[in-house]
Order: C-alpha cells, then sequence, then structure tokens
C-alpha cells in the first residue's frame, strides 16, 4: 500500500450494488476512477453470508478522493449517512470500532496468494477490534 493513502476514507455500506454505485458514481465525476476490488474469499463469505466469490469491496477515486463500498448485505440501508475508515500505522492508533483500519490490514487481505487472504480474514472476522499481530501471524501461516 502506498504512504500517500489518504486518512480517512468514506466507507459506503450496500447491499450488493456496491460494484454499480462506484461505476456510476465514477462516471459522474472526471479525473474518477475505479481502483480495485476485492472478492468475497470462502471464510469471508461464511461469516459474512454473502455468496462465495461474489464482489465484497470496491475502491473507487472521484477527484482525487478515495472512497471506499462495501457489499455488506441488508443489514444496514444505504442512507445519506455514511461511516469514515480512518488509516492508522501502529497498534496504538486503533481506535474503538471496525472502521479504524490499520494500513497492514489492507495490505494483508489484498495479498496476491489467497491462501494468505483467506488465513487473514478469517482471523480478522474473530476479531471486535482489529488486532494488527494475530492478523500477521495468520498471514504467515
Amino acid at each position: 500500500m502506498p504512504d500517500t493513502v489518504q486518512k480517512i476514507t468514506p466507507f459506503l455500506w450496500f447491499d450488493t450494488q456496491a460494484q454499480e454505485a462506484a461505476k456510476f458514481y465514477t462516471s459522474l465525476f472526471k479525473n474518477s476512477r475505479i481502483v480495485g476490488t476485492t472478492y468475497y474469499a470462502a471464510e469471508a463469505a461464511k461469516a459474512s453470508g454473502r455468496p462465495e466469490g461474489s464482489v465484497m469491496t470496491v475502491e473507487f477515486e472521484l477527484s482525487g478522493q478515495r472512497f471506499t463500498a462495501l457489499n455488506g448485505g441488508p443489514i444496514f440501508k444505504f442512507t445519506e449517512a455514511l461511516s469514515l475508515v480512518v488509516h492508522c500505522d501502529t497498534q496504538e492508533e486503533v481506535g474503538l470500532s471496525w472502521q479504524v483500519v490499520p494500513r497492514v490490514l489492507l495490505e494483508l487481505i489484498q495479498d496476491k496468494d489467497p491462501a494468505r487472504s483467506n488465513r487473514v480474514m478469517a482471523e480478522l472476522m474473530k476479531m471486535k477490534k482489529i488486532d494488527i499481530e494475530p492478523l500477521r501471524r495468520a498471514a504467515a501461516g
């Protein structure tokens, strides 16, 4: 993950429409693009009730501002409200909720090795507050 990741990223919860929303939003603004897409692997699909292989998140940029859209299911309804993801470098910066995310988490769950990424996701799903060291141990196998 580049050092230029913005500190706060708006995080939008959708039932199943994250990819369509990102495509729509990026079509509206100049200098916009879809940055990356992640998919539900077996562990995350099982924990979330989402179909394995379906789109989990879509990271996109609108005029230089990054956003993440999540297909999280019907638990929460998309409204005008949104949450903010605060990217942290150390465990000390990680706060009280899921939306406070250490940078290393994104690196680990987007790893090109699916087995490594799945181990990290399985460990993450056990946590109420993200703890970096167990995630690193899971990634290492």
